[in-house]
């Protein structure tokens, strides 16, 4: 089993993917981790990342592209793209080179959240600024109002997870990852799952339309 995974921010999917990827023995392999064990491990494709990384610039599809084929080269696991392709022109990069591998994608999973939905789950994450204890207003709210049930530290929200920064990083996904889908619909490959049910019906969907 091959699989893509997509979804906008706050839609559960790397979560999902990895709860799935243990349930059937697959291999998650998100496009950070690759980065970073590339530019860790000091190969050609590394090198050449770490600065356009260390800049904080977008590493370009040709680089990210070839990461990828050096790992499926490696390996015959079946996996979980999880964050990647991140444009169409990965996309159709990515099928071109699995072609060539003779590997084949099964499905590119997606996590329909509409934009409300994704705004209630993010603005609603809090952390506490002692003991970095993750909670949610909405799903896992304190016991107090602002103060962390652990270590009674305060509760902070980081920066991306304000209106404005979301409603930008959802600005972004709509123009460069939503075409991803579409590359997918019409090649028969996309799989839609409600993603705004409750997280166990999520999981138990998404192993039935893979399954």
């Amino acid at each position: 089993m091959r699989l893509v995974f997509l979804g906008p921010p706050g839609s559960g999917k790397g979560t999902q993917a990895k709860i799935l990827a243990e349930k059937k023995n697959l291999t998650h392999i998100s496009t950070g981790d690759v980065l970073r064990n590339a530019v860790k491990n000091g190969t050609e494709l590394g090198k050449k990342a770490k600065p356009i990384m260390d800049a904080g610039g977008l590493v370009s599809d040709n680089i990210i592209l070839g990461m990828i084929k050096e790992l499926l080269q490696k390996t015959d696991d079946d996996f979980i793209f999880d964050g990647f392709p991140r444009t169409a022109a990965q996309a159709e990069g990515l099928v071109k080179m699995m072609a060539e591998l003779g590997i084949k994608l099964d499905a590119a999973v997606n996590l329909d959240v509409d934009d409300e939905e994704v705004l209630k789950r993010l603005t609603g994450r809090f952390f506490c600024e002692k003991c970095s204890a993750d909670f949610n207003i909405n799903t896992r709210p304190p016991k107090v109002e602002g103060i962390c049930d652990k270590c009674g530290g305060k509760l902070m929200q980081r920066d991306d997870d304000k209106t404005e920064v979301i409603a930008d990083r959802l600005n972004v996904y709509r123009e460069k990852t939503k075409p991803v889908e579409d590359f997918y619909r019409a090649n028969n490959m996309l799989v839609n799952v409600n993603g705004t049910q409750s997280f166990d019906d999520v999981a138990a969907a998404i192993l039935n339309v893979v399954s």
